[in-house]
């Protein structure tokens, strides 16, 4: 606040007004400061949301047929348990008619208590490999799985093949399933199977070293002897089969309680205890199958049959006697040593000693004897481990919270995007006029032959139509079907289409699956001209498409042209909502970019290029999941000018569910992002580069991804201002919003001289398909953040759009 001084020198007191505005700049600090708090906590539990459901960091890869040349005999033909001394690998059976019951996957709120109650009822023990970002969404299941005394071992936090993973990311995985652990049981445990393991022969040269630095760290790796292949979901009777031993062989047997639908191992687990008890066999766990062994004695069953000594060292399922730092080990810090490190025997460590549990996670001696022995493999979490862990429960069951809750409570675009619709209608206005002039000329006509390049990846729906379209130009052309790899017959179905349609200038080059990216480039080195189009393999061409298109090479500054893709699919809901879409992202945006001469993106659907420009900036980069948003930022930064042809038209298949769609546009914003981050030095780039960083960079940046990813936050804001401070006014912005987008809408629709009937359904849009719009930006931009990985997802078509008559 500010006093002001009079002629005479004497300062005055401030009026009501400065007071007032005092005050209001002394609460915009906090005000500030909080919003940005709750920015940073909203994005902190999307990160930890993301990373549960492993959709952030998530590895899908699964290493198969590798060699096990390096991995010695004895641990390929040896037992399911597997540990280390003094780094030599030692391996351990099942004793004979004994049966160690482990699960895979859990925990999971459908099925997981469903074996617990089947456990309880036949008095048998279970071993249960738990997934850390489970244990931390359902930590109730896991406390009361250890209370009822069944034992618990590692199954990583997000269900990776650690062969694929660096040290940190083994050491992360094994840290945060053990914090989960804690915070959701009290313990941690020693044991672990890895995620996509078998059997001990299945161990190869990738995965033997990570077997070798966890039991170094005091982990007993445990594999199996018999697996009911439960997951196949081959019917119960063939999981109880799967599942038995030969002869009287004890066995390590594998079931899930998570992963899939578990119906059928819900009925055959009862039936599969019923008849191995009446076989003579007794059940226990791993720690209780090594006690026996170590011992000689009975196992440890859930008859309780006299427990056996354990040793307390790697072979019975415990950490070294020199226990390893948290920092070696992925063990946190306040875990429990063994017994024979605090100068116990090792049954006393087994029953109340500082590395023993009582079954309940308190480690109190109060247990019972038998059920210490089974969860051998337990310590009892305490300091640091313990807080942590809690801690990590707690952020877990706000992010499954609060996440849900935004997402429904989205239901209107922030105002934020209104600069962006007003300059759209000015500037394609302008377009429109000056490239619908009659004098309008791009040069002399363009009539030399083209190459039109189709890349087809499994397009037999679409691969006909395709040609058929094409054979109908008005323009000469040769034609590049470039098959990558695809297994339907598409070059096949391609050359008879060809033949049918009388085409002689249809080539088909067939090559090893390496992506739309690859099969691009194989086709521009193959092209006989130096004009190349590209269009995708499920779309068609009108028969003048190919001559409109090609017309702007007559200036000698085109590098590239864009094409008009519209929607052939429209008559369903979501089709109309994507056809709303691309008429006014076509109509609207490309215009606007074209003025502007910083067209970020050449549709995949329908471009051309000057042969020599793709040349020039290395060919379609497989960098970025948009190699045609990367090519043409790669064409402005080399001086090439990028223009928009509104009559040469495509017709394209759109997803057709909200699942394909999701995955489409997930993958567009996602490479986009990518595509912006390579380029990003055309900021400081003088010369037309410098143009495109300093002009289309920051409108693709701000109105493409910024301003969507903030909108939600607009959106909650207005529904509370609708609930608890004007709920009429709050209601008539909302109304007004949906009207700038209507007229925005109607005059793209005006432009391109289609039907007005499909804006009916722009209100819907509005609520529904706008909305998951912003959730699939907000999805891409922490994926970027993070550094996540996307696969390359190949979209189901139908082969309905035909011709373009058919689309109206």
């Amino acid at each position: 606040m500010t006093t002001t001084t009079s002629s005479r020198g004497r300062r005055r007191a401030p009026t009501r007004m400065e007071r007032a505005a005092g005050k209001a700049a002394a609460l915009q600090r906090p005000r500030v400061i909080l919003a940005l708090l709750l920015l940073l906590g909203l994005t902190c539990v999307m990160l930890l949301d993301g990373y549960l459901r492993a959709e952030v960091g998530g590895d899908e890869r699964v290493r198969d047929g590798a060699s096990a040349s390096k991995v010695p005999d004895k641990v390929l033909n040896g037992g399911p348990i597997l540990t280390f001394r003094n780094g030599k690998p030692v391996t351990q059976t099942i004793p004979k008619k004994t049966i160690v019951l482990t699960f895979d996957d859990g925990p999971n709120p459908t099925y997981t208590p469903t074996v617990l109650k089947i456990l309880k009822k036949y008095d048998v023990p279970g071993t249960f490999f738990l997934v850390g970002s489970m244990v931390s969404r359902y930590p109730d299941i896991v406390k009361q799985m250890v209370a009822q005394g069944e034992e618990v071992g590692i199954h990583t936090f997000t269900h990776v093949d650690l062969s694929y993973q660096s040290d940190a990311r083994i050491k992360r995985e094994m840290e945060q399933t053990q914090l989960a652990l804690a915070g959701a049981a009290g313990i941690t445990t020693t044991l672990f199977r890895a995620p996509y393991s078998s059997e001990t022969d299945a161990i190869d040269n990738y995965s033997y070293p990570v077997y070798k630095k966890l039991g170094a760290s005091g982990y007993t790796s445990v594999f199996v002897d018999t697996d009911s292949d439960d997951w196949k979901q081959p019917g119960v009777a063939k999981i109880i089969k799967w599942a038995t031993p030969s002869g009287t062989s004890g066995s390590s047997v594998l079931f899930h309680d998570a992963g899939g639908v578990r119906s059928q191992t819900m009925k055959a687990l009862p039936k599969y205890i019923e008849k191995m008890k009446a076989k003579g066999y007794t059940f226990t766990t791993v720690s209780g199958a090594i006690a026996k062994n170590n011992s000689g004695a009975r196992p440890v069953t859930s008859t309780g049959a006299a427990a056996g000594t354990s040793t307390g060292n790697v072979e019975a399922g415990a950490q070294p006697s020199a226990a390893p730092s948290a920092a070696q080990s992925g063990a946190p810090a306040g875990t429990a040593g063994t017994g024979a490190a605090n100068g116990q025997t090792p049954v006393d460590s087994a029953v109340g000693g500082a590395g023993g549990t009582n079954g309940s996670g308190t480690g109190n001696g109060s247990g019972s004897r038998r059920t210490s022995v089974l969860q051998g493999a337990h310590r009892e979490a305490t300091g640091m481990t313990l807080y942590e862990g809690k801690a990590l429960i707690y952020a877990v069951t706000v992010a499954e919270w609060v996440v849900p809750g935004l997402a429904a409570g989205l239901t209107v675009v922030g105002v934020a995007v209104m600069s962006r619709f007003g300059m759209m209608l000015i500037l394609a206005r302008r377009h429109y006029r000056q490239r619908n002039k009659r004098r309008f000329s791009w040069g002399p006509t363009v009539t030399r032959p083209v190459t039109v390049i189709v890349p087809a990846y499994n397009e037999k729906e679409c691969i006909a139509n395709t040609l058929e379209s094409l054979a109908k130009s008005t323009h000469p052309i040769e034609v590049i079907v470039v098959d990558d790899g695809s297994s339907d017959g598409t070059s096949e179905i391609a050359r008879e289409a060809a033949r049918s349609f009388g085409m002689t200038n249809v080539r088909v080059i067939r090559q090893e699956n390496a992506g739309k990216p690859a099969a691009l480039n194989n086709g521009v080195r193959s092209a006989s001209y130096d004009i190349v189009v590209m269009m995708d393999g499920d779309t068609v061409f009108e028969p003048d498409t190919v001559r409109h298109l090609v017309q702007p090479f007559a200036d000698p500054e085109v590098g590239a042209v864009a094409g008009n893709a519209k929607v052939g699919n429209r008559n369903t809901i979501i089709g109309a909502w994507q056809h709303i879409e691309y008429v006014m992202g076509f109509n609207l945006d490309r215009r606007m970019y074209d003025l502007l001469r910083c067209m970020p993106t050449i549709p995949g659907a329908i471009g051309a290029f000057r042969r020599e420009a793709v040349l020039q900036v290395g060919g379609m980069s497989e960098d970025t999941l948009a190699e045609d948003t990367d090519i043409t930022i790669a064409m402005h930064r080399e001086g090439w000018r990028v223009v928009y042809q509104e009559h040469a038209k495509a017709w394209t298949e759109a997803p057709a569910s909200l699942k394909q769609l999701w995955s489409q546009r997930y993958r567009w914003s996602y490479g986009t992002m990518q595509a912006l981050w390579k380029h990003r030095k055309s900021l400081t780039d003088k010369g037309p580069s410098g143009r495109f960083g300093r002009v289309g960079m920051p409108l693709v940046v701000i109105f493409q991804i910024i301003t969507p990813v903030f909108a939600p936050l607009i959106d909650v804001f207005t529904v509370y201002s609708m609930i608890f401070v004007d709920f009429w006014a709050s209601l008539a912005m909302w109304f007004a919003v949906l009207g700038i987008q209507l007229l925005c809408a109607a005059y793209a629709f005006r432009l391109d001289r289609e039907k007005y009937r499909y804006l009916l359904m722009m209100p819907l849009q509005q609520l529904a398909y706008r909305q998951m719009m912003y959730l699939v930006l907000i999805h891409s931009s922490i994926t970027a953040l993070t550094g996540g990985r996307l696969r390359w997802q190949k979209l189901k078509r139908t082969g309905e759009v035909g011709t373009p008559a058919g689309a109206s």
